[in-house]
């Protein structure tokens, strides 16, 4: 894999094209000014919801103002991370972000205006019928009522918030930053263990290294715990609160009722899940018989089931994905290989490069993908999974207005991990050799055990907390140490060696302090694997439902997206065949490696 030192040492074909953002300093610095302008101008709409003519021209204008602060804001962002570090950058981007303030500032005063109406003159506003386009928009906001406090409470609240709200960055840096984990010899080199190689010095072939860096890790990150638990017992707190103070009965609830989602649907994806943990189980037995191990540890965990040592080339990688995602057919083949053709994705990886990897795109324009390809089958993986959330937002963008032109996280994942299940099928058939066919599969099961398997175990974890911090509770190190300890050992059973360092589980997920992020992915990989499945059959109704559903705006709830899927969340089913594809491909896995 060739490497870089630097951004100018990187061809430009493989680096992303911002021209459609701005194609200049100059284009940029006029839309801010033009942002400027248009937020001063907002704030000359307070009472607007008493004249559904006023009322109309504000939305049109705040839609455009939101749309032109997100190109201005994803552009400085995207910038910035090429260069981690460029004064110009930070400034640009800082520059964005006060921006940001300023605009929310100047709506603050509408959610508690719109509100105050009655359901009478909420209703006859839309006897002006150019306000019908804004309906589901405004429904949205209205059904908050009794959950939105007046205008000063509102930037109260958000300032608080917003001055507090660094328990996540505090966290991270004594992880990420300050910690010193110790070094460790491998292949007489010695090598500093961080967080950011953790994962990769795990999958040393080696279990007396895979030991020492497990315990150095591990150790290092309980003399902290304590600090560790009062940061995220503070953001817990947080959240409580300030649903409480809205109104709600807890934070689960005002949760519930953004998402507008009946509890059921978690309740019964935790159901299922935890009803089929044999299927888990069977996974790690694998995984200790292809090892060759007498009994599967917490530092054999990380070992990839399957590796393939063939090293991509980045247009290999582009080829493969295009045939992998050609059961979705030829519209949806195009456009990833506009991804492609248009540059979308800035690849390689040097010094000063921002890690990690993203789609991340605004209302007006396609997305642009950040990753740090290496030439493993984790770099073809990222670009499938980067890509589906691409070629989402082309299909949503194309089919819906501007203020519709958004995915919630509880949908977002379906479009990228069905891609990642249709790689893994197209590598099982087509791999080269047996080598790469099983690395295919190990990558989409390492994929379903850490999104469903895990994502339900540890969002159960956080509905936990949430109950116990509402109840009064605090989360202390040893609170948190025997809940994550207890949910280990059910989900393990007798397949994983139980030791004490497993209690630290609960320091390093940063989704912890993303306020129930973690099902989410549960319910997207779930209807990913039972989307995907059908698709590989041959069932052209789920395909062309499927299609339906990446056209669908944020008009509609999450309940009602699924249904144009036809999928009831409710409904055990889903969930029922995500698990039954989990342990075809436990199986698939077992009898290539056999062969």
């Amino acid at each position: 894999m060739k490497k870089y030192k630097n951004r100018e040492s990187v061809e430009e074909e493989y680096k992303w094209d911002l021209t459609e953002f701005f194609k200049n300093e100059e284009e940029f610095n006029k839309s801010l000014k033009l942002c400027k302008k248009n937020i001063e101008e907002l704030n000359k709409y307070i009472g607007c919801t008493k004249d559904p003519k006023k009322l109309y021209e504000f939305l049109k204008l705040e839609i455009e103002t939101i749309a032109i602060w997100e190109d201005l804001y994803v552009y400085s962002y995207l910038i910035n991370d090429q260069e981690l570090g460029n004064s110009e950058s930070i400034e640009r981007k800082n520059k964005t972000e006060l921006l940001n303030l300023e605009l929310e500032k100047a709506i603050s005063f509408f959610a508690p205006e719109l509100l105050k109406l009655s359901k009478k003159d909420y209703d006859e506003l839309f006897k002006y019928d150019k306000l019908m386009e804004y309906k589901p928009m405004l429904d949205q906001t209205y059904r908050e009522k009794g959950h939105v406090l007046n205008e000063k409470e509102e930037v109260i609240i958000s300032s608080l918030v917003n001055s507090m709200n660094h328990f996540d960055d505090m966290s991270s840096t004594l992880i990420n930053s300050l910690h010193n984990y110790g070094k460790v010899k491998i292949d007489d080199e010695e090598v500093e263990v961080a967080a950011n190689n953790y994962r990769h010095l795990m999958h040393n072939s080696d279990s007396k290294i895979r030991h020492k860096v497990r315990d150095q890790f591990q150790e290092k990150l309980g003399e902290y715990a304590p600090i560790n638990a009062m940061l995220l017992s503070s953001y817990v707190s947080m959240q409580d609160t300030v649903s409480k103070i809205r109104n709600f009965d807890s934070s689960w609830d005002a949760k519930m009722f953004h998402l507008n989602l009946n509890s059921n649907v978690f309740h019964t994806l935790v159901k299922v899940t935890e009803e089929h943990l044999d299927s888990l189980q069977k996974y790690y037995e694998l995984k200790r018989k292809v090892f060759n191990l007498k009994k599967l540890t917490s530092y054999d965990l990380s070992l990839e089931l399957s590796k393939s040592e063939r090293e991509y080339k980045i247009h290999e990688a582009q080829n493969i994905i295009l045939k992998a995602v050609s059961p979705l057919g030829e519209e949806y083949q195009e456009k990833f290989k506009k991804i492609i053709d248009n540059r979308y994705i800035d690849y390689c990886q040097y010094k000063g490069k921002c890690g990690g990897g993203y789609s991340f795109s605004t209302m007006r324009n396609n997305s642009r993908i950040l990753m740090s390809f290496n030439g493993g089958l984790e770099s073809v993986s990222t670009i499938a999974h980067e890509g589906g959330h691409n070629v989402n937002h082309q299909f949503v963008k194309e089919n819906n207005p501007l203020e519709y032109r958004d995915t919630p996280s509880i949908e977002a994942e379906v479009a990228s991990l069905t891609n990642e299940c249709l790689l893994s099928s197209y590598l099982a058939k087509n791999g080269r050799d047996k080598e790469e066919r099983l690395a295919g599969i190990a990558n989409i099961l390492d994929v379903i055990v850490s999104n469903l398997f895990g994502a339900v175990r540890e969002g159960k974890l956080e509905e936990d907390m949430y109950k116990y911090v509402h109840d009064g509770g605090m989360l202390t190190r040893e609170y948190l140490d025997d809940l994550s300890y207890k949910s280990l050992a059910k989900y393990y059973g007798d397949s994983v060696e139980l030791d004490d360092y497993l209690k630290n589980s609960w320091i390093t997920r940063s989704h912890y302090y993303m306020n129930f992020y973690l099902y989410s992915y549960a319910i997207c990989i779930s209807v990913a694997c039972s989307v995907a499945s059908k698709i590989l059959e041959g069932d052209k109704d789920t395909l062309n439902k499927y299609i339906e559903f990446l056209k669908t705006g944020s008009d509609k709830y999450p309940v009602e997206a699924y249904k144009v899927l036809g999928i009831n969340l409710e409904d055990e089913k889903v969930y029922v065949d995500a698990i039954k594809y989990f342990d075809s491909l436990v199986d698939l896995f077992e009898k290539i490696y056999n062969e």
